[in-house]
């Protein structure tokens, strides 16, 4: 998407001292969508959210001091930290690509941060974790058309399957085809999610991969492009819509799989259509009970999934990279602590306190709500607006619960840092109270 240069300097301002004024410019582009009913983007769980397809978003930047965030006194800055140094080799080596973690680059002053991080000397206490950030980093209020934001949530689901198709294991996931090709980057996939992200290769350019129907009718047949056949074919489209699973295999074994690209086309909430179509009630909508509408009537629950025609490959996760799921830029998951974000306004890496306070269920004092710091580690096609979250739960069916009942207000406060010398300088001198 091309970016006038005064919005490209806008994005990559970092500063403090005064009000940071962020305007998106966005490309509104016509969702290429099956059948009448266009989605705008919201989806049932846990990648959903409404968002607008017919306005530009504008947000600005109001700093605000730490004493503002409700609950940060009492959040657990030790688990952040360790979730935010846990980004920063992987933003150091998409820096030294010359990759962009999204719409933004990755700010000199994010990567300062992360050194600042690592300077922080062992054992590192919940003390020293919060002088860190108070030192490299000022809270900024987000603010924007909205009222408030929205969090939803996502989750590794744990599946049944098989390396070989058989009568029980029949539903493929397939690998990356050699002819796809990236037509944004991956962090971009979400800011970007109404056009065509990917596309065939062909010897006289691109074209529009195949949707899902027409892979599921066949279109990738004879390829050797199966990766692994799952059991059922709704807990199939529910890990698209994660974008990752662990697999139990019939030889006792298990492997993790992970996103790996997609056909292109944009993601379209099935949960929007069946309530636009009148089939499902708004307040009835729940990963759980789409999960049961869906293998209520299996053949009009393929139709009602076929219209998402966007489809996703994956790859077989191996060696270290196994220890656990992954965000973009294979930044590895901290189950509470990432969150997935739209990366044409925040950069990949960005701390962001969430504050929810109707999110109860996920707090852990279920009264006072949801209050947290947390990192932006992930992106999602329907992950798009200034103040609009996904929280990764973990992996499993307790996760996938709290993640399916997840869709909440909330506001996001998010930590940009501070100048490099202010941060080193600030750190330093933090460093060294914390060891007193």
């Amino acid at each position: 998407m091309h970016r006038p240069d005064k919005c490209t300097a806008l994005l990559r301002t970092v500063g403090t001292s005064r009000r940071v004024v962020l305007t998106l410019c966005v490309l509104l582009v016509t969702s290429l969508t099956a059948g009448p009913y266009v989605s705008n983007g919201s989806a049932e769980v846990p990648r959903g959210a409404p968002v607008s397809t017919t306005t530009t978003p504008t947000a600005s930047f109001e700093p605000v001091a730490f004493a503002d965030l409700p609950g940060w006194d009492t959040d657990d800055h030790l688990a952040a930290f360790k979730a935010f140094r846990a980004s920063c080799p992987r933003l150091k080596a998409a820096a030294r690509a010359g990759n962009r973690a999204g719409a933004i680059d990755i700010p000199a002053a994010l990567l300062a941060a992360c050194d600042a991080a690592a300077a922080v000397p062992e054992p590192v206490t919940r003390s020293a974790a919060r002088t860190f950030f108070e030192s490299a980093f000022v809270p900024h209020r987000v603010v924007h058309a909205a009222k408030e934001g929205l969090m939803t949530g996502y989750y590794e689901p744990v599946l049944e399957g098989s390396r070989t198709k058989d009568e029980k294991f029949s539903t493929p996931i397939y690998r990356r085809p050699p002819d796809l090709v990236n037509l944004v980057h991956e962090a971009e996939r979400g800011a970007k999610a109404n056009q065509l992200t990917h596309a065939r290769k062909t010897a006289t350019g691109t074209e529009p991969y195949s949707t899902r129907a027409e892979i599921e009718a066949g279109a990738l047949k004879d390829q050797n492009l199966e990766l692994l056949y799952l059991a059922d074919p709704i807990d199939t489209f529910f890990m698209h819509i994660q974008g990752s699973g662990r697999i139990r295999l019939t030889d006792g074994s298990t492997i993790r799989v992970h996103y790996d690209g997609k056909n292109g086309h944009p993601y379209t909430s099935i949960g929007r259509y069946l309530i636009d179509t009148g089939m499902l009630a708004a307040d009835k909508i729940t990963m759980g009970a789409l999960g049961r509408w869906l293998r209520a009537d299996p053949e009009r629950g393929r139709h009602v999934m076929h219209q998402n025609a966007s489809f996703v490959f994956f790859r077989e996760l191996k060696g270290e990279e196994a220890q656990g799921p992954l965000g973009v830029l294979s930044i590895p998951l901290v189950a509470g602590r990432s969150l997935a974000v739209d990366a044409g306004t925040h950069a990949i890496g960005t701390p962001v306190y969430v504050s929810s306070p109707a999110l109860t269920h996920a707090s852990s004092t279920k009264k006072d709500g949801f209050h947290r710091l947390m990192i932006a580690h992930d992106v999602g096609s329907a992950i798009r607006g200034p103040e609009r979250g996904d929280i990764y739960f973990g992996s499993g069916d307790k996760a996938g619960k709290l993640a399916g009942i997840t869709k909440h207000p909330g506001r996001f406060f998010v930590l940009l840092p501070r100048a490099v010398d202010t941060i080193e300088a600030a750190t330093k001198g933090g460093s060294r109270q914390a060891k007193q």
